[in-house]
């Protein structure tokens, strides 16, 4: 049995929400409580977040995926991505550092050539690929199947 369980954010996670989003570094863009899933311990402690963030092009994205340091390694990742994917609609994508690329293969998604990506994501990858350079980081797009 799991010692955490996954609920609806409220309005009272938002400060640790963004708390966690930018100690782990992650695009803090288009945070909105409402459409976070947040996963607490048995104690009621807020460990992790995951939201499902719409884009104007009207695709969908598995966004701000994070789990506090002390959790890490304990499935709260993988019970957030499974329950957003539950909910999700069709095609759903995400971004992500290239190294994590395999252990989303494992949840349906697979790595994108821009051409086949929408116009948000087109965008992103650009910009990314300039980034990346100055970082020498590699950024993925990756999409889940059609249903």
């Amino acid at each position: 049995m799991a010692d955490f369980r996954l609920r609806p954010a409220t309005r009272q996670d938002f400060t640790a929400i963004r708390a966690l989003i930018r100690e782990t570094g992650i695009n803090p863009f288009g945070l909105e409580w409402s459409r976070f899933l947040v996963a607490e311990s048995a104690a009621g402690e807020f460990i992790g977040c995951a939201q499902l963030k719409p884009h104007s092009d009207g695709s969908l994205e598995l966004a701000s995926l994070a789990v506090i340091p002390a959790w890490r390694g304990r499935g709260v990742a993988r019970a957030l991505i499974e329950a957003q994917l539950s909910a999700a609609p069709r095609p759903l994508y995400l971004t992500c550092r290239a190294e994590l690329g395999p252990f989303y293969e494992q949840f349906g998604f697979h790595p994108l050539r821009r051409e086949a990506m929408p116009p948000y994501f087109q965008r992103l990858s650009r910009l990314a690929e300039i980034i990346g350079k100055l970082l020498q980081e590699q950024m993925l797009v990756m999409k889940t199947g059609e249903p």
